[in-house]
Order: structure tokens, then C-alpha cells, then sequence
């Protein structure tokens, strides 16, 4: 695949030698509700009466409440920069928030946006901030892309400290491997930087402006997969250190002592994780310098994901545990309860204790004790006797019928098990598109040979961070209490498992954080098991997958992680 980027075709690279990460007077088109991006606003770009530059076109003179296409209705302007504005919109046709960049249809660059974020959109990956229109009208161009209000920029998170080892991991893993997909597809970023990467309330790490930050300024570059990988070496770098690994602050970080050089951030910083700072220096360069140690570079994010993979996992901290205070026993428990306190110097005679039982009621407390013993001893002799007399009654004659007293504690309290009618059924997605919709019903039609099936992955067992899950929300005609689900697997291995949740109907108002969890299993068999470990009284259930095995090719799809169900099966 040839090196060149299609982030910005044909529009003249203003980065200049150094790298793009280290621009210090430029940040992300993009935003999020709690931090709004903090470009320099010129005059130009104000409507200032400035003198526009050679080629560029005045910003369109656009206002709160103004609307596009009849739909999106825009509410706050966060940049206004060289020719274009973004804003904070809302979508009134699905009352939900969105993005909007806006630039006249006649920019130099207007062509390269909306091929850029086209690109982007068909990428489709849940990883990115999706595009969800590209649009030219009434001499506008405008693209709308997802809004994220429970997302927080890394900026912001570098601002209070550095990340946790086992953060700094999830992230580089994160975003490496989201980026070696976009260039498989011949996408790149170019505009890689604390601003465009969010972590979202789940943990997740998501990147937004992709191909589309960079077209919006006309940045370009001859060498696209060293230029991202370079920017995730930054990142990196700063969430170990919270220092920017250039001489230039940036991003609201302090860069390093100038003519110093690139100094490894497990020599900044003490008690850098030595694996994540080595892997940070294999991805950077600085005036090309390479990685230091023996460790060859990293010069393209497939190179990085594969350094990652080569590392030994990094396990979340354990939780602290915090002892309870030690018990304080109070002066009435201790004896002195309405006693004279003791003269100081003068030594108290400690009171014997006395004799344990010896007093007239423990000697009746051990007589009773000891009648009871004996009763029960009795008791059992006799019901092991009668016991042995029936068992062997019922052996000379078949047709006697065996009686039981009273005592018989077990009788009447196993509970037949009842099957649970499954009425209807839709696949659920949290995020993203949805796996195989029209084989739904496959899962409960009888025919064990037949199935619904997930899309192949390409790391596992667990899903996220490319889905927090798959599943299928099953409707049981009335209001049950769940005991358990048994649930048949195309696939075997390590490992498979399942949770089970009440939710409210077959397409839930609430996420998986609101449900109410009925019970989970795993297995690495073709058939799991799932108790309720609680009682739930519900006429909707969520069958809730987020840990698929390897599995080979098959007709559908190529190898990878990956599950089919083939039959579910409630009772209560």
C-alpha cells in the first residue's frame, strides 16, 4: 500500500520539519462538553476586516439557533480558525447532541473535508468518533460527527497527574491498534494529540477528528504510519510523565530542558513502568534520533501493536484495603462501670474469677444440656432403625407404600422445573453496528443446527475494547422469575461467557449499567449453564455476551474471535 496519506490529497504540507505532534500553537477541531478546544482565534478568521490570506475564504457568518438542513440546530461556537468554525449542535430529528464543522463551499479546502470525512464515515469503526453526515448546500459545507458529553480529554486527565501504569497500557493498546486498522484502510490522522483522544465513563479510549482535523487545516504528510506512530509515542510519553517529549510546552504541558534531547520518561519521572517507558522511546523520534536501549524503532502503528502484544500484560492495581478500626471496649464492658478510680502508685488485687459452670444455674445448664443430647442421640437411633425397616419392606413387597411422619423435612420442597416460552426476540447493540439480526429467531426455533452468530474479532477473548458486548434481548410473553438459561455454542475453547440481565423491553431505554443483573456463566465448552443468583421477577431478558474463543474460518467469516449460539432455552 503506498505511503502517502489520503488525510489531505493534493493540499501543501504548512507542518514544516518538525513533527507534527510538537506544534504547540495548534489543537483538535473536535470537542467534548467539559473542556472546548483552545485554538488561536486570528483576525481573519474573526471577520475582523484583516486581510484574508491568498486563497482563503471568509468564515460563513453563522449564529446560535441558526439551522442546517432543517435538523441540526446550532447552539455554541468552540473554534473559529482559518477559514472554518465548529460548534456544538443539536440534531432535532433524534434530540441527541452533535459536532458540526463548518466552512464556505468555495475554501481552497472544502473538497478535501468532505472526501476526508467520507473516508472516514465508511471506516465504521467503533474505536473513532463516527461522521455522521458530509454535506454540501446553500454554499456551505458542513460535516457532523458524534458528540461525547461523558468524555473526558486526555488534557484534562494530564492536568490533574499522570495515568496509572495499567491506564497508560489500556491507552497505547488502545489507540495503536485503532490506528494500524484506519491505515489498513489507508487512513490516517496526522493531527494525533492530547486533545483528540477521550476516554469515555466505561474506561474506553476513543479517538475523534480522523483524516478530518488534518484536511480542516491542509496538513499533509509523505509519511502518514510514521507520523501517527510518532504521535502515540507522545502520548504515551506524557500520560507517564506529564511533560511533552518536545522542547516547545504544549497541550497545557511542560516540554523538556532544551538541548537535552529525548530523554526515556523512566529517567524523568521515578517509578516509571520500565516496559511502557522503552515502548515509548521505540515509537518517538526527535530529529531523527532513534529508540534507545537495543529494541529496534517502531515506524508504523501495525509495528506498534505488535511491540504491545510482545509485552507481558499489565494488571490493574489491587484495590486497597483499609483494616477497621480496632474495637474499643467501653469502661462498663471492662469492668469499672461505677467504681472508684484507683489511687496512682498503688497496685489493685486483681478479683479471681470464678470456676466456670459451678454456680446452681450452670450445674442446670448442664444437665440440660446433657438431656438433650441424649433425646437427640435416641431420636436419630430410631428414625436410622425405621428407616432401615421400610427399605427393607419395600423390597419384599413392591406394592407397599411407603409413609413418611412429620418430621420429614425434605418432602414437598423440591420444585418442579418449568420451562419459559420465549415469544420474541432482537439482537441488541450498545455500540456500533449490529452482528446478525435476521438469525435471531434461529436461537430458539428447536433446531440445534441452526444459529445467530457474532462478527469475527481480531483480539480476544474479551470484546471491548472493540464492543463492550453482543447479545439478544428475549421477550417471555408475561412477567417470570428466572432460575436458569441454558444456552448451546457452535464454538468451543477459552472461553465464552455469558450475563444475563432484567431489562425493560426489546429495545431498552436504559445501558448495561442501568440493568439489573440475573446472573453470569463462563465456559469454554459448546454448552453453559446460567443460574440466577438472585430472584428477578422479568418479562424481558438480555442474553449478554462480552467474551468470545478462537474459532477457525468458516463459511460466514474469516478467523478470529468469534461465537455462535445455536439454542436458548429458560426455566424457572
Amino acid at each position: 500500500m503506498a505511503e502517502r496519506s489520503t488525510a489531505a490529497v493534493d493540499v501543501a504540507d504548512n507542518s514544516g520539519d518538525k513533527p507534527l505532534t510538537a506544534k504547540a500553537d495548534q489543537s483538535t477541531a473536535d470537542e467534548v462538553a467539559q473542556n472546548a478546544e483552545r485554538d488561536t482565534v486570528n483576525n481573519q478568521a474573526q471577520g475582523s476586516g484583516g486581510i484574508e490570506g491568498p486563497g482563503t475564504a471568509s468564515p460563513p457568518e453563522l449564529h446560535s439557533g441558526h439551522k442546517l438542513a432543517r435538523r441540526y440546530r446550532l447552539e455554541e461556537c468552540v473554534t473559529r480558525l482559518d477559514g472554518f468554525s465548529s460548534w456544538r449542535a443539536v440534531d432535532e430529528k433524534l434530540r441527541r447532541a452533535v459536532g458540526v464543522h463548518l466552512l464556505p463551499s468555495d475554501h481552497t479546502r472544502a473538497r478535501t473535508v468532505l472526501a476526508a470525512a467520507r473516508s472516514a464515515a465508511l471506516l465504521g469503526d467503533p474505536r473513532f468518533v463516527q461522521v455522521l453526515d458530509a454535506v454540501e448546500e446553500n454554499d456551505l459545507v458542513y460535516v457532523v460527527h458524534e458528540w461525547l458529553p461523558d468524555a473526558t480529554e486526555l488534557t484534562t486527565l494530564l492536568a490533574v497527574g499522570t495515568l496509572e501504569a495499567h491506564d497508560a497500557y489500556q491507552m497505547v493498546s488502545q489507540i495503536a491498534s485503532a490506528m494500524a486498522a484506519a491505515h489498513r484502510e489507508g487512513l490516517a490522522h496526522l493531527r494525533l494529540n492530547p486533545n483528540a483522544v477521550l476516554r469515555t465513563s466505561t474506561g474506553q479510549w476513543r479517538i475523534r477528528g480522523l483524516a478530518v482535523n488534518a484536511a480542516l487545516r491542509g496538513i499533509d504528510s509523505d509519511t502518514p504510519q510514521r507520523t501517527d506512530t510518532e504521535a502515540i509515542g507522545a502520548l504515551l510519553y506524557a500520560a507517564l510523565t506529564q511533560r511533552w517529549p518536545y522542547e516547545e510546552d504544549a497541550f497545557g504541558l511542560s516540554g523538556l530542558p532544551k538541548d537535552v534531547g529525548l530523554v526515556a520518561p523512566d529517567q524523568v519521572r521515578a517509578g516509571v513502568h520500565r516496559g511502557l517507558s522503552e515502548l515509548a522511546m521505540r515509537a518517538l523520534a526527535n530529529d531523527g534520533a532513534t529508540a534507545s536501549r537495543h529494541e529496534a524503532p517502531c515506524t508504523s502503528p501495525e509495528e506498534l501493536v505488535k511491540a504491545i502484544g510482545e509485552m507481558p500484560r499489565i494488571r490493574p492495581p489491587e484495590p486497597a484495603f483499609t483494616a477497621p478500626p480496632e474495637y474499643q471496649r467501653t469502661t462498663y464492658q471492662q469492668g469499672t462501670y461505677s467504681r472508684p478510680a484507683p489511687h496512682p502508685g498503688v497496685t489493685q488485687p486483681l478479683a479471681t474469677p470464678p470456676p466456670p459452670l459451678q454456680s446452681r444455674t450452670g450445674k442446670a445448664l448442664k444437665w440440660a444440656v446433657s438431656a438433650l443430647l441424649i433425646a437427640a442421640l435416641g431420636l436419630g437411633s430410631w428414625q436410622l432403625a425405621d428407616a432401615l425397616m421400610d427399605q427393607g419392606g419395600k423390597s419384599g413387597d413392591t406394592n407397599q407404600t411407603q409413609t413418611t411422619d412429620g418430621h420429614d423435612k425434605n418432602s414437598g420442597n423440591t420444585k418442579p422445573v418449568k420451562p419459559i416460552t420465549i415469544r420474541s426476540a432482537q439482537e441488541y447493540s450498545a455500540l456500533g453496528s449490529l452482528q446478525a439480526p435476521e438469525d435471531v429467531p434461529k436461537t430458539y426455533d428447536g433446531n440445534a443446527s441452526t444459529y445467530w452468530r457474532t462478527k469475527s474479532y481480531n483480539a480476544g477473548p474479551e470484546l471491548a475494547p472493540y464492543k463492550p458486548g453482543v447479545g439478544i434481548v428475549y421477550q417471555l410473553g408475561s412477567a417470570q422469575t428466572l432460575s436458569t438459561a441454558t444456552i448451546g455454542l457452535r464454538y468451543a475453547g477459552d472461553h465464552t461467557t455469558v450475563h444475563l440481565y432484567a431489562t425493560d423491553s426489546l429495545s431498552p431505554s436504559t445501558s448495561i449499567d442501568g440493568m439489573q443483573e440475573i446472573g453470569t456463566g463462563t465456559t469454554s465448552g459448546t454448552s453453559l449453564t446460567v443460574k440466577a443468583t438472585k430472584k428477578v421477577k422479568t418479562q424481558y431478558v438480555l442474553m449478554w455476551i462480552t467474551d468470545v474463543p478462537s474459532a477457525p474460518a468458516d463459511d460466514y467469516s474469516s478467523a478470529g474471535y468469534k461465537q455462535a449460539v445455536t439454542d436458548v432455552k429458560f426455566t424457572s
